[in-house]
């Protein structure tokens, strides 16, 4: 994999190999490495996505229904170490020996029978496989619509369900795009359930967590918000929780039938304004929560945001519609040129006139947005994202965008033409004083080898390509998201 700075075509079918099952569990000393591993890079790289996509060649409708596998890259004295795991969840369990689909996925995986089989049944299994986070001296596997699965970081065995210390009840959601908070040392989550009725319609309910550093909830805080949400990730500042309530409509009634998966029936709503909804996280300020609105658009990723001269400025990655499932279309069949790209957005909300003005910053393709975690929640300058290798339009992403937001100035690294990148995760180099000071760390998947790769990057300086190549012996599916930690789990 090398630094290019031309644009080079991708070939669409290497690229939907990277969406096959990896059903082999390994554990190994990686060996195969190009460059050399910082020295100093120490601690663990966690990562979780969807690793089962079939069961006996019978395919998820769509990779989010993909049962969640843990991936462990473990960094000490200039060596990599490689595990990874299946999150041995009560579903996944159940279908493996089975051999076969037996809970309907939120994306449109059904059980076999067709729509009598599937009707009425709401019983969507946990697939643990959005996010995997190591706090309060336990690691968790997280999906946005259930509990969080406990599992142990030596050995990626899965311990059960996690309630945080009875926090959660059996069916509570624990969203999967946790923020921590640098300066007051917390962890800071939310809930999302939707249900109940008012004489307006439709409510939707944020619950809102923060836990210390041992682990323990010590705020939590219920709100109210009318109409259906879709929310996936949030913002957060030291004074306030922000959430993108986007334009979307549910229609339950194709899902209930057994016709159609739950995120077949989303549909975008054009018409309506995406809505901003800033909730205080002291609930005894006396602060109450405000709705405002802007155009309308889908966010699922923020960058981050911050108060600044009295405003909250947020960048986000933004699509003009909501890219919705489509039913009896195999997911690897994309046409990208028919897809508008997300692209990165910068929202400036005004909460004493309640006004938002809204300015595009970065027009390339881009998703998967990181920033050094010690600026979470305040100003910050270097924001880094998977990017398309092309300039226009929509494409795979196959590269890693550096934006300095103070000047405008770019740096690209691509993995193209064979390579596709995942989530970029920055970490900040021990005794660093600059922001930038720290490596960016990637899985790419190298469809021309057929394997996977993680790759160590100069978070200042991506023009010197790739500090370390880590090469594995297979591939791995494309995966969401990962986190850093400074603990080390092996000996």
């Amino acid at each position: 994999m090398k630094t290019q700075t031309t644009e080079l075509p991708y070939n669409l079918e290497q690229w939907k190999q990277g969406y096959r099952s990896q059903k082999q569990e390994y554990d190994y000393q990686i060996t195969e490495i190009e460059g050399q591993i910082p020295p100093e890079l120490t601690g663990t790289l966690f990562r979780n996505g969807p690793g089962m996509l079939d069961i006996n060649d019978e395919s998820v409708r769509h990779p989010f229904d993909g049962d969640g596998m843990i991936c462990r890259i473990t960094f000490k004295d200039g060596k990599a170490h490689f595990l990874n795991r299946f999150v041995q969840t009560k579903a996944y369990l159940a279908e493996q020996a089975a051999g076969k689909f037996l809970y309907r996925g939120v994306f449109g995986t059904q059980k076999a029978g067709g729509w009598m089989s599937n009707m009425f049944d709401v019983n969507l299994k946990n697939i643990a496989n959005t996010q995997v986070v190591y706090w309060g001296g336990k690691l968790l596997a997280l999906w946005e619509a259930a509990e969080p699965h406990r599992l142990d970081p030596k050995t990626l065995d899965t311990l059960g369900i996690e309630y945080l210390n009875n926090t959660l009840k059996p069916g509570d959601p624990f969203a999967a795009h946790p923020l921590f908070d640098p300066k007051q040392n917390r962890m800071v989550n939310f809930g999302l359930k939707a249900g109940k009725f008012d004489a307006t319609g439709l409510l939707t309910g944020i619950t809102i967590y923060e836990l210390d550093l041992d682990g323990k909830v010590v705020e939590e805080h219920s709100h109210t918000i009318p109409g259906f949400a879709f929310i996936h990730d949030f913002a957060i500042t030291p004074n306030y929780c922000i959430f993108f309530q986007n334009p979307v409509g549910f229609n339950p009634f194709p899902f209930l039938f057994g016709f159609k998966g739950a995120g077949e029936c989303v549909k975008f709503q054009p018409e309506k304004p995406t809505k901003i909804i800033v909730i205080p996280r002291n609930p005894r300020s006396g602060e109450k929560m405000q709705t405002l609105e802007t155009k309308s658009g889908f966010v699922f990723h923020h960058a981050n945001a911050f108060e600044q001269d009295g405003k909250i400025s947020i960048d986000s990655i933004a699509y003009p519609t909501f890219p919705e499932v489509e039913p009896d279309k195999d997911f690897r069949e994309i046409d990208f040129a028919t897809i508008t790209p997300g692209q990165l957005w910068r929202f400036e909300l005004d909460l004493t006139t309640q006004k938002v003005t809204s300015n595009l910053i970065e027009p390339r393709c881009c998703e998967f947005p990181t920033i050094n975690p010690a600026n979470v929640g305040y100003p910050y300058r270097y924001v880094y994202m998977g990017a398309a290798q092309t300039l226009d339009g929509n494409a795979p992403l196959q590269s890693i965008l550096k934006l300095d937001r103070q000047t405008g100035e770019q740096q690209l690294w691509t993995a193209a033409p064979t390579g596709y990148v995942n989530e970029p995760v920055f970490v900040p180099r021990p005794g660093g004083t600059q922001e930038d000071d720290g490596w960016l760390i990637s899985m790419v998947y190298d469809g021309e080898r057929d394997r996977s790769a993680v790759v160590v990057l100069d978070a200042a300086d991506l023009t010197k390509g790739a500090v370390a190549t880590l090469h594995l012996t297979h591939h791995i599916p494309y995966g969401l998201h990962g986190t850093w930690t400074d603990s080390v789990f092996i000996e």
